[in-house]
């Protein structure tokens, strides 16, 4: 009597499985690569909650500022978009960004030499980071978060990408106060520049993970050139944002250690900043070793303790560098770079308000008298430039 024997496809089954999984590793190199940026139905499952707070945190404080600016009442309706009542904007002549005056934004934490120096509000430097000069400031700044802080927060979870934003935006702020005037400035852009700092680091720490180097670095740069560009235009500050920068190339060695891979099925031709698991072992070795992490650290504590010192002892390095105000400012016809502080002569007569400037003779008519000291000195240095 034959006893039955189950048959042995299950082996069988499991070799041809596996024969076919090498081939197709040996046969196609692409089974191990990610695109940089990803489609969104392969990306990492990950909320990106923290570039959603920072998004709503800054929209909701630039409300807050425009209806503090209060351009209507304040104003006497010389406003751009008057049909927005509080909300509207200053004059383009004012502020081309489509924004609240210099006076509010001094008020809601802006930085000035006067503030810092003889009123000792260090406050500002915390502050600083989260304001905006207008509208089109504000949407190009998101815009760049948006695009950038998703990214790093999907490969790099949100603790690491939450500590290198709040760190650069403070040392931007502080490398501001060191060239800043007596026109009120904003470092919005030091915490973004962080990240783009961030950005860079990690590509050159994982640097034999990725394919489309060139493009992924001509991204980068493009994004730092339109944002330096902005800070040339009046209230933003561009030593805040070189500060950022540095601060956030320093902290992407110290903080970013390697993105979150996955076995991925094979990507298509034309795809950014891909990742080579099988060919990135020796590198990512090198730059994972403590050594490197540690000299970054200490670079960014020694730079952070001794910026802090100069501003302790309020240092003004444009005292010592009489160019260095034409990397945060482009002299135009519409406004100047100088840092005199501005003075005018006022004659108040027939409910009508007379500016002139005390440098250059240059004066204005205004049809209201009843403003604020405040809001004098932003007509003033108006009338002045």
């Amino acid at each position: 009597m034959e006893v039955p024997t189950e048959p042995k496809t299950t082996q069988i089954d499991e070799i041809s499985h596996n024969l076919s999984f090498s081939t197709s590793n040996a046969g196609d190199s692409s089974w191990d690569k990610i695109s940089f940026f990803r489609h969104r139905s392969r990306q990492i499952k990950r909320d990106t909650w923290l570039v959603s707070v920072f998004v709503l945190l800054q929209i909701v404080l630039f409300a807050v500022t425009m209806g503090v600016n209060d351009c209507s009442r304040n104003s006497h309706g010389h406003c751009a978009a008057k049909l927005l009542g509080r909300f509207s904007f200053q004059p383009l002549s004012e502020n081309p960004m489509l924004g609240p005056s210099a006076s509010t934004l001094e008020h809601m934490g802006g930085l000035s030499w006067n503030t810092l120096t003889e009123n000792h509000e260090i406050w500002r430097i915390l502050t600083s980071p989260w304001l905006h000069s207008g509208l089109f400031h504000l949407f190009i700044n998101l815009g760049s978060l948006i695009f950038v802080g998703i990214y790093m927060e999907q490969q790099f979870g949100p603790l690491r990408i939450a500590v290198i934003y709040l760190l650069s935006g403070i040392m931007g702020s502080l490398f501001a106060v060191l060239f800043v005037r007596n026109i009120s400035s904003i470092s919005s852009g030091a915490a973004f520049f962080g990240l783009i700092g961030a950005m860079l680091s990690a590509l050159a720490k994982n640097w034999n993970l990725y394919t489309g180097k060139i493009s992924a670095l001509v991204i980068i740069f493009t994004i730092f050139t339109v944002n330096i560009l902005i800070g040339f235009l009046p209230f933003i500050d561009n030593f805040a944002n070189i500060g950022g920068f540095i601060s956030g190339f320093l902290l992407g060695f110290v903080l970013l250690f390697k993105p979150q891979l996955r076995q991925m099925p094979p990507s298509h031709k034309g795809k950014l900043f891909e990742d080579d698991t099988n060919r990135s072992t020796r590198l990512k070795d090198q730059f994972d070793r403590p050594v490197l992490r540690i000299i970054c650290l200490v670079v960014f504590c020694g730079m952070l303790a001794g910026v802090l010192l100069a501003v302790c002892w309020g240092v003004n390095l444009n005292r010592h560098c009489h160019w260095c105000r034409y990397v945060d400012c482009v002299p135009t016809n519409r406004w100047s770079c100088s840092d005199m502080t501005t003075s005018c002569e006022a004659m108040v007569s027939d409910a009508q308000l007379t500016l002139t400037c005390m440098a250059n003779g240059k004066f204005r008519i205004f049809p209201y008298t009843n403003i604020s000291q405040a809001r004098t000195q932003d007509l003033c240095t108006l009338v002045c430039t």
